[in-house]
This record gives structure tokens, sequence and C-alpha cells, in this order.
């Protein structure tokens, strides 16, 4: 159900692979405590690298933008879907390829980068390349459709359904990626998470031999991880609530629970329940009919882990989401 290290992670693992929004900062600010944990983790001599599947940003920027928050962070340290999207291009069709890039600056500079050779939606090319930009313009989307259609190999970003903005959710590539699918009857190779390349790509430019993902969605982050065959850590200042966790099938489950980045500097314990209970650092769990219970006190990471094993004891024994209303997890 979740995995148990004596070490603590940062020491266990030699490379944090840290999503952004929802782990790192929320909207134009760092999440509470998240500089500070991890500059100590990098003390500890874990690598760190800072992936996104967002594709219109080129690295420097995204590493300028978190320096400004107070995250150490250089170029080298950014791994984003365009860069995996344009690895993958490049294996397949060697360099000086010709790509028709629709999307923004962070996906032409990926393929340049790799030596492929960015061209328009009317020229001759190899392939197309997709990833979020917000000024391509609709005949450049209805040229790119006609030419997957009629066989132009499409390699998409990401298919990310939605995207944070300034004035709330918004379509995000994923959007584009289902309608070029559904007029096109093509599906894209797929470089961001969930799928494996992004993840891939950041060992490759990053280093370490024991990665770890660390994010807080389960259908992009939780599941990359279980697509690349790495383990991974889920933090609670994202987007997962209660709900969603007790909800999790076996292969969107994390190997590891912590309400913060905190969860990088320390071990963490074996986690079993027993008949539909779970004992842990204080904390009492139980189901009955359906409905999870809470007693005890103690730490609110004990209290995610020990909530988290009891619910997911009960939906593999019965198919059904325990019910978890009611409960609210401590500071």
């Amino acid at each position: 159900m979740l995995g148990a290290s004596e070490q603590p992670l940062c020491e266990a693992y030699d490379l944090a692979m840290l999503d952004l929004d929802g782990v790192v900062y929320i909207g134009g600010h760092a999440v509470p405590g998240a500089p500070e944990r991890l500059d100590a983790v990098r003390a500890r001599g874990q690598r760190l690298a800072f992936i996104t599947n967002n594709a219109s940003r080129p690295p420097e920027v995204v590493a300028a933008h978190l320096d400004d928050l107070g995250v150490s962070a250089s170029p080298h340290d950014v791994v984003t879907s365009a860069q995996a999207a344009a690895r993958l291009l490049r294996d397949k069709l060697g360099p000086d390829a010709r790509i028709v890039a629709l999307g923004a600056v962070g996906l032409v500079e990926a393929l340049a980068a790799e030596g492929l050779s960015p061209v328009g939606v009317e020229d001759d090319a190899d392939a197309l390349a997709t990833g979020y930009g917000p000024d391509v313009p609709w005949r450049d989307v209805m040229r790119a459709a006609v030419r997957v259609r009629d066989g132009l190999w499409w390699v998409a970003s990401n298919s990310d359904m939605t995207i944070p903005t300034a004035y709330g959710t918004a379509p995000g590539h994923g959007v584009l990626v289902d309608l070029l699918r559904r007029f096109s009857g093509v599906e894209p190779v797929i470089a961001g998470k969930p799928a494996r390349p992004l993840l891939d790509e950041t060992v490759r430019r990053v280093g370490g031999t024991r990665p770890l993902m660390v994010g807080d969605r389960l259908d992009t982050d939780i599941a990359g991880g279980h697509h690349a065959g790495v383990d991974s850590l889920l933090v609670l200042t994202g987007v997962t609530g209660l709900a969603d966790l007790a909800a999790a099938t076996a292969d969107l489950r994390p190997t590891y629970i912590s309400a913060d980045l905190g969860g990088l500097l320390v071990a963490h314990p074996a986690v079993a329940p027993r008949d539909g209970r779970c004992a842990l650092g204080g904390w009492d769990v139980s189901v009955a009919d359906g409905r999870i219970a809470v007693a005890g006190d103690g730490s609110a990471d004990d209290w995610w882990r020990a909530v988290a094993v009891v619910a997911w004891w009960w939906l593999d024994a019965t198919g059904s989401a325990a019910d978890v209303s009611g409960l609210s997890a401590p500071r």
C-alpha cells in the first residue's frame, strides 16, 4: 500500500524530480517552507530537477521565476515537456529533421536545441510537434489537423486538459490535442506526464540512478512515476484532496505521502492496515460500514498515511470508495 524507508528520502534517493505548481509554488508564490526545505535537501546531497508539462516557457524563464521565489535553480535543473518531445523527434528522425512547431517559444527553442529545424504549417516537414501556445492562430490549427489526418507524424508535449492561470483554471493543451485527435483519428505520441518520456529525459539531463517523483496530482505525477517505474512522493499542498486520495486505485497510489516537502527530509514508517484498522504515530483509524473514523493525536503526515491505507483497504475489499466526509486533516 505505502512504501517504507528507514533513511530520509533525500538520502535514499539521489534525484528528486519535482513538479512545480502545487509542489514548489502556487501561482506567484512559493509554497510556504518550500525554499528552505529544498535548500536542506540539496545540502544533504540530493539532486533536484524541476519538471513541467508546460511547453511554452524555456528552462531559462522557469529557472528565473524560481529564483524570484527564493528557490535556487539553474536552467540545467529545469526539464520541460517540450524538451522531452524534441528528444523523441530527434531519436526517431535524426538531427536536421524538419518539424512543424505549433506552440510557443519554449517548443521552438527546444526543437532547435536538439538540432531540429522548426518550420511553419505550410512548409515541407517530417513531423508535427504541438505544445501550449496562447497565441497560436486558428488557421494554423486547422492546417496542422489536416496534415496529421493526411499522415504527418505527430508528437504532443502533453495532454493536460487544464492549466492554472491568474484568472482561474483554463483550457490546457490537452483540449487542442483532443480536437486534433478527434478530427484526424490519429493518436499522438505524448511526451509529458503521465507518459514516460519526460521522466526519462529528466534522468538523462540531470543524472541520478535512484530517482523519486514528487508531485501533487495523482493522474499526472503519481501515474507518471508508475509508468516510468520509479517511486513517488505525494505532497498535499496542491490539488489532491482527501476524497481523491481515498478513491485512488493501485495505479494512482504513491509510494510515500507527506503533508509537504518536509517529507523529503525524514524517514517513512511502514504502514499496514489490519482488518480495516491502522494505528500509527498516535492515530487510530478504522472503517465501518464504509465510513472512516479517526481518533487520537499525532503528526499530519501520519494522519494522511493512516487514513490513506485504511481507505485503500476498503476500496480493494469492496470496490467502493470509503466515506471520508467530515474528516479534517491536522495542520
